[in-house]
């Protein structure tokens, strides 16, 4: 198994990589409580096919990556007092999963990479450009948004998906992922036994969902990037679905609107998933993108 040695933070992550070593560099970085593999292969394929060398992962607590020991917490009182406005104290934040990320880049030998993140991932991506902007070619932030309160927040008839505990046992948790990647998907879209395959192949690498709870109060605790994005000076696109329940449109506005010169994909009929009726068109935005750059030699 391909895992980079642990970095300053004790984190080793599980990776993947795809495509010619030679070619452009591609990190791909996945979102809530979801391992690396829901990147599809086929999605990955079709970005090998257009010249990128793509690297996937498993954030830390989730997959095959590190789950940091944080002790006890009461995490619904944290994500409570959060949710009220109050100050939160998190293990960990954005930031320490962005330089995980960056960590994977120096074990890979990869000086910049474009980075393209989806929902939580886009979030991380964000965080990377900001914190360490000479590792990155380009940022396309997927479903997601800027940490502001009044946008892209979850539409009520989904809430119960990010707070319902997930059943320990293997059916009920598959069952359990099925009836949550329906109620976020692409409506006209949803693929029963794609969602199952994805599912099955998740518990069967790592049922772990305490690190799905952690990793929402990392989010929650990091706060607004608006004004830092506001004065971010690299290519960026971001993509948004306008039907997505989970992380509604008004994210990815925000961010296009905040991020100077970022170009805005709003994708009609698209919610909180990347089903492949929409593949050809992520994969020529973020070529387009990327066209945009050059690779430091």
């Amino acid at each position: 198994m391909p895992t980079a040695p642990a970095n300053a933070a004790g984190i080793e992550l599980f990776y993947e990589t795809f495509g010619d070593p030679a070619d452009v560099p591609l990190l791909l970085v996945m979102g809530l409580g979801a391992q690396g593999h829901v990147w599809d292969v086929e999605l990955v394929e079709g970005l090998v096919d257009r010249g990128f060398y793509v690297v996937r992962f498993d954030n830390r607590d989730v997959g095959l990556s590190t789950k940091p020991d944080v002790g006890r917490i009461n995490l619904m009182e944290r994500l409570l007092a959060a949710f009220a406005g109050q100050p939160v104290e998190a293990p960990y934040l954005l930031r320490d999963m962005a330089a995980d990320a960056v960590s994977l880049l120096d074990h890979l030998g990869i000086a910049a990479a474009h980075v393209v993140g989806a929902s939580m991932g886009g979030m991380i991506a964000q965080t990377l450009a900001l914190d360490h902007p000479d590792r990155v070619l380009s940022l396309t932030s997927i479903m997601s948004t800027t940490g502001d309160p009044d946008v892209g927040q979850p539409d009520p008839s989904v809430t119960s998906v990010l707070l319902t505990p997930t059943p320990a046992d293997r059916d009920g948790a598959v069952a359990h992922s099925i009836a949550a990647s329906r109620a976020i998907g692409s409506p006209e879209h949803f693929d029963e036994e794609r969602a199952r395959r994805r599912a099955e192949t998740s518990y069967d690498r790592c049922f772990y969902p305490a690190g799905f709870g952690q990793q929402l109060l990392a989010i929650v605790a990091s706060g607004s990037r608006t004004e830092a994005l506001r004065a971010l000076d690299l290519p960026t696109l971001v993509i948004h679905g306008d039907v997505d329940p989970l992380v509604t449109p008004s994210g990815g506005r925000r961010t296009a609107e905040v991020i100077p010169g970022a170009e805005l994909l709003e994708i009609e009929g698209m919610g909180h998933d990347l089903p492949p009726v929409f593949w050809p068109t992520i994969i020529e935005a973020i070529t387009r993108l990327a066209a945009r750059t050059s690779t430091p030699a």
